[in-house]
């Protein structure tokens, strides 16, 4: 059990700014022009601005904000962006809610908040020539004060279709005591993995890249298995032969890699 963090007392607001980047990868294979086009419009029309909004209703939720105002746009020929107005909610407790254990589950967009910020794009592509599409959400969630978004990234990566995940964590600025001490983070973190559901880390592979004296976190996550049916996008596993199976894998596999390690592989 994890015990309470001991109150600390400040000078006045808690203007340290909690930065969570991360982004979230969707691969499929769709093997004909019009599959690949069918794939992307599919993508669209599920992560419109509708839905973005919704996502990003159930973030202000589990943060603790209130939504002040909505705008949402979706995009010809693809894409949406939804800009939401929040106000933090009152504290009912003076701990922070950032203690290192997850977040709640879930059964292009911007956000405000009175003292944060939430941001969403989103972007559908193909591969021209070997089946390989992809999607991709950024996400940006910003706040100041005891609100903390490390509560919404095991919601935000459940929201998602992922297969790779990469997220950085940043904590910037400082608050003073009532000694005019100066505090450059207010709870304790050693990687964003604690922040992440068991059963996430479970079927996910995961690398660190830490700079704890900077308070600047980096965690990538790779699904580590996959079922080929599920990445089919216009046709069945039968309608290809086993050896076209495993070619289809291979590169499904391969696109995995370059994203999760950020460079083209050598053939």
């Amino acid at each position: 059990m994890i015990k309470p963090l001991k109150k600390l007392k400040l000078q006045g607001f808690n203007n340290l700014t909690k930065s969570l980047s991360f982004n979230i990868y969707d691969i499929a294979y769709a093997r004909t022009r019009a599959e690949r086009q069918e794939y992307i419009s599919y993508i669209d029309e599920e992560y419109n601005a509708a839905r973005l909004t919704q996502i990003l209703t159930d973030v202000s939720d589990i943060i603790g904000a209130n939504i002040l105002n909505i705008a949402s746009q979706d995009y010809e020929p693809q894409g949406a962006s939804v800009t939401m107005l929040i106000s933090e909610e009152p504290i009912l407790s003076e701990e922070p809610s950032n203690l290192p254990q997850p977040g709640p589950l879930p059964e292009t967009l911007l956000a405000h908040l009175d003292k944060s910020h939430i941001t969403v794009h989103t972007y559908p592509e193909s591969h021209p020539d070997n089946g390989i599409s992809t999607f991709r959400a950024d996400i940006d969630v910003s706040t100041c004060g005891k609100i903390s978004p490390l509560r919404a990234l095991n919601f935000l990566i459940h929201s998602f279709d992922s297969d790779i995940v990469t997220i950085d964590y940043r904590v910037r600025g400082f608050t003073r005591d009532v000694k005019g001490r100066k505090h450059y983070i207010d709870h304790k973190i050693s990687s964003i993995q604690n922040f992440i559901a068991r059963d996430t880390q479970d079927r996910y592979q995961a690398i660190d890249v830490n700079m704890i004296q900077e308070n600047i976190f980096h965690t990538r996550l790779l699904l580590k298995d996959f079922d080929l049916q599920n990445y089919l996008f216009g046709t069945r596993g039968e309608d290809f032969s086993p050896e076209e199976q495993e070619s289809i894998k291979e590169r499904l596999r391969r696109e995995m890699l370059e994203i999760y390690y950020g460079k083209n592989l050598n053939d």
